[in-house]
């Protein structure tokens, strides 16, 4: 039983065919007219009274059309209903449940109509001699309310089936769609990374080597003054002080633009995230964080380069801290394996309690420079996302308004384990 399958406008085709039978003798009758307008009426009702009545509203439909029908007949038979010009009315309950009903269901349906029509024949053997031709003509009818059920519900079976393509189709449409959108923001999104990794390299090159005169120049002044000066020599460390700061930053703007070389070996992830929390929590970044752990068990190996792998995790997970604040709050931190399209992953979840982040910066969230700290460079996770997809996976952003924020990465299984 599926929804009903047909247009509007096969109701006024009904009207149409009920205004014909009006007109048939005889046309004076009130009851008969009454029971007409009675059948219109409840066929432009029809969709509300389902609606209403629920799931068994379509039987209920067909039952009260088929009794309608079984009435009218009882008022339009001159000597006995049978003989009724009007039996055509009980088309209407049949393609009713062709509209409604699969081909078993229709098949019943003009079953039960066909014996309600056949019931008048005990009352006509009372009054009449009923004769081979008689049988046969009222046959020809009954057979034809099967044919035009079971041609009406073909009909309507090949419009539901065109329905569920083209809505299959438009579900893929729209996942090829967001497929697209998805592939176009990382491929814009790669074009940026490209282009400020090349403007850092440079300035950074440019940069590093005035850096160290002045580094120099510093340690040299700070040992000639001695304690003879100790203003100046004070100024001395101050500059020695910031010029290490400045240089650690050119460090990470050449990490960010130089390409990966990995040194890959099959690592586990559980491990990895331990001891990159034990880092973070020896900072003292998460003295008031109640971390929760969910690992999988039987996890299989990934293939990572250590030392690159322990920064990703490092600087997720001090960012997860760092966002709750003094306050602190919970860190979730779950590792399972997953299956996508390009094969095995194993998928690690790093989500905090704090204030989350905005919808729209999602998308700037891992674009170099970009950051919401007041003393951040915003290299971070664009240094994170740079290391993840060159091991071939993908960093994830989910963060519901209000509910913390939790990214999602995940590594492809190592090919010997696959196997």
């Amino acid at each position: 039983m599926t929804e009903r399958a047909t247009p509007r406008w096969l109701d006024v085709l009904w009207l149409i065919f009920l205004g014909g039978l009006a007109l048939v003798p005889p046309v004076g009758e009130l009851h008969k007219q009454l029971l007409l307008l009675s059948i219109g009426a409840f066929q432009l009702l029809e969709s509300r009274i389902i609606q209403s009545a629920g799931r068994g509203g379509p039987i209920y439909v067909v039952v009260i059309k088929i009794g309608l029908a079984t009435i009218l007949l009882n008022h339009t038979g001159d000597a006995t209903a049978i003989l009724s010009p009007y039996y055509p009315i009980y088309y209407l309950p049949v393609m009713t449940a062709a509209l409604y009903f699969g081909p078993l269901g229709t098949l019943l349906w003009t079953l039960v109509t066909s014996a309600a029509y056949s019931s008048y024949l005990w009352e006509a053997r009372n009054n009449f001699n009923i004769d081979a031709n008689t049988i046969s003509q009222m046959l020809m009818r009954i057979l034809f309310f099967f044919f035009v059920a079971m041609t009406v519900n073909r009909f309507v079976m090949q419009y539901r089936l065109q329905v569920q393509r083209y809505q299959e189709l438009s579900e893929t449409l729209s996942e090829a769609n967001r497929s697209l959108k998805q592939a176009q923001e990382e491929a814009r999104r790669a074009e940026r990374l490209a282009a400020l990794g090349q403007l850092s390299a440079g300035l950074a090159h440019e940069i590093r080597n005035p850096l160290g005169v002045i580094k120099g120049s510093a340690e040299l002044l700070t040992q000639k003054l001695g304690s003879s000066d100790a203003l100046a020599k004070e100024l001395a460390g101050y500059i020695y002080t910031e010029v290490n700061r400045v240089s650690a930053l050119v460090s990470r703007f050449l990490d960010f633009a130089r390409p990966s070389r990995l040194e890959l070996s099959a690592e586990d992830l559980t491990t990895m995230v331990e001891r990159c929390l034990k880092t973070v929590a020896d900072q003292g970044a998460c003295a008031r964080v109640k971390v929760h752990r969910e690992y999988a068990a039987g996890l299989p190996s990934v293939m990572l380069d250590q030392d690159l792998c322990d920064q990703v995790f490092t600087n997720l997970l001090l960012n997860a801290c760092e966002a709750m604040g003094g306050q602190g709050g919970e860190l979730k931190i779950r590792i399972r394996p997953s299956a996508s399209d390009t094969g095995k992953e194993v998928v690690v979840e790093i989500e905090d309690s704090g204030p989350g982040v905005p919808a729209e910066l999602k998308e700037q969230i891992f674009n170099p420079f970009f950051t919401t700290k007041k003393t951040g460079v915003g290299l971070g996770l664009a240094i994170v996302s740079k290391i993840v997809d060159a091991h071939g996976g993908s960093v994830k952003l989910s963060s519901p308004v209000g509910q913390g924020a939790c990214f999602r990465i995940s590594f492809p299984v190592s090919t010997s384990e696959i196997s």
